[in-house]
Formats: C-alpha cells, structure tokens, sequence
C-alpha cells in the first residue's frame, strides 16, 4: 500500500534522512531515503544521500500531497524548516507569483533544477511591501506537484557546480519517468470563514514506448477562490475616507484559475544513446485587488463611482519550458548534449478603475502592458571515472554552457498611461500601464566552463573540489569555487563540511525595469515609480550600475545513526554576501515629487531602483531527525526539523550625496529595509510529523511552530513584534482497492499571526502582515479521492 503521509527529508551529514516506510520492529531494516541515489550536488553516478558530501534532502511526492495545498511552494515550505513561503496581499503581481526564502536570502538567490536543468525565473519583479522585495524569482507552482517524483534540496552553496544564483542552495525537481502507473487525484476545499473555495483535479500516468521508451504525462486543473480578512474603517470620517463601520478593502488570497501539463520523454537507441525531452506548460489567471478609493478621494470621479471604487488587477501568466537531449557513454566518458528553453509571460489587466486625467469619458477597464523572459540554453556535460590507486575509482567531470536571456517590456494600451486634460495622476488607478518609454527589449549571453573532481580518498574520506569561470556580456567575467569533505568515523557517526565561493549576476528585470504603481506608505498613497538603473532621473537620485554579488559560505555537520531506523543531523552554516542587490526605501516627499515632475513624471510622488548597497552575514543552524517504530498493531513513522537564521547587515553603503542636496535630506536604505532584510521572516521554525499507518488505514497530525518576527517602520514607535504561532494539520485516509479517500484540516485550530497593531493597518483595514510566514487565512478543511495504478 502506498501511503500518504510520510516525507522523506534527507538527514545526513549536513542535512537530514527521514525514511519513507515505517518497518516493525522485529522486521528486517526496509530501504531508507539514506540508501537513495541522488542526481544534485555530485556528479558521482551512483552516490547515494548516506554518502552525499553535501547536505541534501529528499521529498517525496507523498510528503508534497500530505496537505491540502495545491501549490508546490507552500507543500515544501510545510516539509522544510529552512524554507519560508508568505502569503502577501494588495502587492499587485507579488499576489499571483509568490516568493519563497530559503535560508532567510532573496528568493533569487536559490537555483531551481528540473530534472538537473536550469529552470527560468519568472518575468514578474516582486516590489511592494512583501519578503523578497525585488527579487524575480522561478515561479514554483507552475509545476504541476502530479508530475513530481521527488525534489532535491541542496543547501549548500553551490555555484562552483550550477552557476548563478545558486547563492542559498539548490531546488532540483526530478520528474516521473516511469510507465505502467499513475493516479488521478480530485480534491475540494474552503477555509471555515466560508471562503476561499477549491476545486482541483490532477493526474499522471506514464506510457511504454515500445522496449527501449517511456513517456510520462501528468496535469492539474485547478480553481481557488478568493480569501478576504479585511477589518472595516475605523479612523476619522471624512469626505475622502471609507465609511465608517464598513470592509471596503479585500486583504487575502487572490481568485486564480489554473492549468498545468508536462511531458517526461526517454527513447533509448542501442546500449550506448538515449534521447530525452521534457516539458512544461502552464496558465494561470489571478485576480487581485488594490485599495479603495472612497467617493470623496480625489483619484475617483463620482460620476463613474458614486460610491468610490474598489479596483482589481488581472494578471494572466504564460509559463513553458523544453529541454531536449542526448546523453550517452564513449569509451570511459559519459556525455550529455542538451538544448533548454524556458519562456514566462505576464500580462497586466486593471478592471473597476478609471484614468483620473481623462474625465468622466474614462472607461473602467485598461490593458496595462506585459512583462517577458525567455531562456535559451545549450549544455555540454562530460564525466569518467579515474582509477588513481585510490579506495575507489574518483570521478572528473567538466563542461561547457552558453546561455542567452531575454527580457521585454511591452507598453499597455495609451488610456492606461496617458495623462488627459484633468487633473490628477496620469494612468489606470491601482497599476498604470507601462509606459512607451518604459518599453524595451533587453537581452544578454552567458559562457562558461566548470570542472568538478570528487572522490574516495580512503574507505571512510571522502573530498570534493570544483570550479566554475562565468563571462557575461553586460558586467564582465568571475569565478567561483567550492571544497567538501565528509569523514565517517563509524557507520554510525559522520562529519562533513564544506567551503564554497559564489556569485549572483544581477538580473536584467533588476537593471531594466521600470513602471509606477500605488503604494501606501504609513497609510498615505503614494505614485512611486520604479526606476532603471540607467535612467538619468534615477542617476540623479543616486543610482550607480549594478554589479554581481559575491558570497562566501561555510557549513559544518553532524550525522548520527546511533539505532535502527533513527537519525539525527546538526549542520551549522554561515553565508557571508557582498555588494548584495535590493530595491531602495520608497523615496519620497515634496522635494522629490517636484524633483520627478520637472524630470517629466507628474503625478508620480515617489521614486526607487536597485542598488548593492549592502553586506549580509547569515549564520544558522539546521536539525533534523527521524524515528520509526510498532505501535498498537501498525507503523509509526515520527520526523522533527528545526531551523534557526540570523541575518545581519554588515555595511551599508554611505548615503549618496544626490539624496541630501536640493531639500531631499532622504536615506537610500533606510529602517523599512534593513528589517525586511534582518528580521522579517522568521528566525526560528520547528516541524513535527507523526503517521500511523495501519493495513487500508493512515492517519496523520504534522505541527509547524513559526518563531516571531519584526516588522519595521521608518519611525521607531510603531515598529512591531509578532510573537511565534503553532500550527496543527491533520488527515486521515483509507485505501482500498487502489482507491484513497482523505479528509483533513491544514491549520485545524484556526490559528492566526497576531493583528497588525492600529497605527499601521490603515486605520483598521489592513489587520494583518504580509510578512506572517503561514498567512492568515484560518483553517481550511478539504475531502480528497484518489485511485492509483
């Protein structure tokens, strides 16, 4: 019988290994995930996680179905202590493509895999108010989790193997490939406010190729509506305020509509070849909503809204990817020859507005443009093995990349930007469109080489080295290293650790984009404008061009296997980054304003662009451990995670000069920053797992302990603590016949992250911090039905 609940996360050396099966105990010790053979962090062929040089953790698709969430990121956030997924509202686009932390860092600063390739990011820079301001990350659930085998969690360095962005750690999805089996999976849900309704139905299921192939296929359709946790108005009546007593403003989860497919493809010709491809296709519509304008505020014309107006941004996002191959063996080499294209597309749409500068003619809905990456790959990989008179034969590898990158901005349609003849700010309330000016097409082309030597040194030493040389066409060449090394002092006891260099190249969404959007700052609107940093009216506000950032990283772990079936791991790490790249505070004031309008920006009150203003230190720890055992006639399978993450700034850049002149007196990074940075997510998480498994019968309880986190403001009295929350999800489910019926309850004590205190939830109406790692949502109770093959 295949259960449902248990995850597996790795726990050697300097990660963990938590067990998929849960053996009696008088039973012969069954495979662990420790005996596993893994694809991430070595280019050894049959390394398994028990003898991984490298920290590395292991979930399965059975831990990523353990909930009722239909969103890859939020199930890995569940499993993984390390990892951090927030669920932010009114961020315009951060509301559809969500970022995640690893490690506390930027959610770019983690590379995604698919299958050991490259994923692309997403084409969406994430801006307004959420963890990972600024970052343009891959969107993670675009992948379907029906067509997922398991993913690979390496956290450790690891640009020395992979390239950019590999700063945090790596996240490989390894997909299924296998034929004669699948499942289809139908689940509904809704949170217990009587919202939030979801639908989705996923299936896989793979098909032999006559004896030499296999085409694996999987897909999810899904329907989530939307969350609203919204307070009603409790400040000052006024003719420009929302009236008193009423929600007028929608704070949760957005309306999305949601289809996935992919194709996993092996076709093997003779002994020596095999052609693979694998592919992606996603589509996604979310909505989302913005802040009120109540009838009397001056960005609203009463006679179109009478009653103001609440308005929405639709954002129809285009996902897809291909990677196509050869690999193969000649002589003592093994090759791979593939090509990787990857594609992301997001358009803007704003409904229930208006164009306040074009009178009561207005019309209420606008095209405002869209934003576009596109990827192109090609990858040489070699591998032998070397027999050096060592304990066993070493294994080199090297190869050989070239990567091109595109980025578009494509304006919207003139009524979304234009500035009529009425006052006012120019552009569609909410989102305007982009701009002609803003408009471009960008691109750029990455080589480089890497060489990586790891071997056996002696039955119990282990090394690793690599190296990698990167030459890009906009910023110029680096380099980067990494050295490991594990030594088993008994099978029950290892040590392990690792030194590793690494670099991040700025994206070209951080050097070229540009737009405005609403922002309210201390609960005052604001149009801020997002500049490029070449643009003369950012240089004069101090902008300077861009560099990569450069880490350093340092990890030391402990494995410990004292019994059967349990296992304990202590890794601590330290990642030191340089010339890191963020979004500057919100620049504001009437110095400024006057400053953009004369700069030809009227009506935009606000300014900010990326910038490597500053040094971080990150230190950490990770435990993780895992126990199985017979209790009450069935199988107990108990797993625990812990992570503790500090991040300080160690410089901060001096203030440019640009920003104390001319009545600015402003700070390019200021407090806001700093504590998004620092003490935004949260410094501690627990995880705890128990399943009891027991003939058709599984039963499941997993609670997640979300340590405190700060959130601060530009004046120090109204920064805030939230304090720590527990969270409980348990399920239950029956198997029979090949059929799985579930119900369960993720947050079943309807627990929520302390309310944002007065002064900062817009008098009322914004009870609760984007930054609450779990969101703030409530209990949601689904029923699922599943048959398998």
């Amino acid at each position: 019988m295949t259960r449902l609940a248990p995850y597996s996360v790795a726990a050697l050396a300097l990660a963990g290994a938590l067990p998929t099966s849960a053996p009696a105990q008088d039973a012969p010790a069954a495979p662990t995930a420790l005996d596993r053979v893994i694809v991430t962090g070595t280019r050894v062929s049959d390394r398994t996680v028990a003898e991984s040089i490298s920290p590395i953790d292991i979930i399965t698709p059975e831990a990523l179905q353990a909930s009722g969430t239909s969103e890859l990121a939020t199930a890995l956030a569940r499993v993984l202590p390390s990892l951090n997924f927030p669920r932010p509202a009114i961020t315009d686009g951060t509301d559809a493509v969500r970022p995640a932390q690893l490690r506390g860092l930027a959610p770019d600063q983690v590379l995604v895999l698919v299958n050991g390739k490259r994923r692309h990011t997403t084409a969406l820079v994430n801006l307004n108010g959420s963890q990972g301001r600024g970052a343009s990350p891959v969107d993670l659930n675009a992948i379907p989790i029906a067509a997922i085998e398991r993913v690979e969690v390496l956290r450790d360095g690891a640009s020395a193997q992979y390239g950019s962005d590999a700063i945090a750690g790596v996240i490989n999805v390894v997909l299924k490939g296998d034929a004669g089996s699948g499942s289809i999976d139908a689940r509904y849900g809704g949170y217990s406010a009587g919202d939030g309704e979801q639908v989705q139905l996923t299936g896989d299921g793979g098909i032999a190729l006559g004896d030499n192939g296999v085409l694996h296929l999987a897909g999810q359709a899904l329907h989530n509506g939307w969350t609203d946790r919204a307070g009603p108005f409790q400040g000052t009546p006024s003719p420009t305020s929302a009236p008193l007593g009423e929600v007028t403003i929608r704070q949760g989860d957005p309306e999305i509509d949601q289809g996935a497919v992919s194709a996993n493809l092996e076709y093997g010709f003779g002994e020596a070849t095999t052609f693979y491809a694998f592919g992606m296709a996603s589509n996604r519509e979310a909505t989302s909503s913005g802040y009120f304008r109540p009838a009397g505020d001056s960005r609203n014309i009463p006679e179109i809204y009478p009653q103001g107006f609440l308005p929405r941004i639709v954002n129809d996002a285009r996902d897809r990817s291909l990677v196509a191959g050869l690999r193969g063996a000649a002589g003592e080499w093994d090759w791979d020859l593939s090509y990787n294209y990857g594609y992301n597309q997001l358009d803007f749409r704003v409904d229930n507005s208006l164009n306040r500068t074009l009178g009561p003619t207005s019309q209420t809905s606008f095209y405002s443009g869209s934003l576009e990456v596109t990827q192109n790959l090609v990858n040489l990989d070699l591998s032998r093995s070397l027999d050096i008179g060592l304990a066993y034969p070493a294994t080199l590898a090297f190869g050989l990349e070239h990567r091109e990158e595109k980025f578009n901005i494509s304006p919207g349609e003139p009524a979304s930007w234009v500035a009529g003849p009425y006052p006012g700010a120019p552009g569609a309330q909410v989102f305007p469109g982009f701009r002609p000016g803003d408009a471009g097409h960008f691109d750029r082309d990455n080589s480089s080489a890497y060489v990586d030597f790891e071997a056996d040194l002696t039955e119990r030493w282990s090394a690793g080295i690599a190296g990698r040389y990167e030459d890009y066409s906009d910023f110029g060449s680096t380099t980067a290293g990494k050295l490991s090394t594990r030594f088993a002092f008994s099978d029950a006891v290892a040590l392990r650790g690792t030194v590793a260099t690494g670099f991040r190249a700025p994206s070209l969404q951080q050097q070229y984009f540009q737009s405005t959007a609403t922002n309210f700052i201390g609960g005052v609107p604001f149009e801020v404008r997002t500049f490029a940093v070449d643009d003369p009216a950012a240089i004069a506000l101090g902008a300077e061009p861009l560099e990569p950032e450069e880490s350093t990283s340092y990890s030391l772990g402990l494995v410990l296997q004292p019994a059967d079936r349990l296992y304990v791991t202590v890794d601590a790490y330290q990642i030191e980054i340089d010339d890191r790249i963020i979004l500057s505070e919100n620049l504001t004031g009437e110095a400024v304003a006057a400053f953009l309008t004369a700069a030809g920006f009227p009506g935009v009150t606000g300014g900010r662009y990326f910038t490597n203003a500053i040094d971080t230190r990150t230190r950490g720890v990770d435990l993780v451990g895992s126990y199985d055992w017979t209790l009450a006639a069935g199988d107990l399978a108990l797993t625990f995670g812990y992570n503790h993450n500090e991040t300080d700034i160690t410089r901060v850049a001096a203030n440019p000069p640009e920003l104390e002149t001319g009545g600015l007196d402003l700070e390019r990074i200021g407090r806001v920053e700093q504590g998004r940075v620092t003490v935004g997510a949260p410094e501690d998480k627990v995880t705890l797992d128990a399943t009891w498994t027991s003939g058709p019968l599984a039963l499941r309880a997993g609670l997640t302990r979300y340590g405190s986190f700060e959130v601060l403001n530009a004046d120090p009295a109204r920064d805030q603590t939230f304090g720590a929350e527990w969270v409980l999800d348990v399920s239950g489910t029956y198997t029979v016949g090949g059929w799985a019926y579930t119900l369960g309850a993720d947050n079943v004590t309807d627990a929520y992250p302390d309310e944002v205190i007065f002064a900062n939830s817009n008098s009322g109406q914004l009870p609760w911090s984007n930054n609450a790692p779990f969101g703030f949502n409530g209990a949601f109770v689904y029923g699922k039905v599943g048959y398998r093959w």
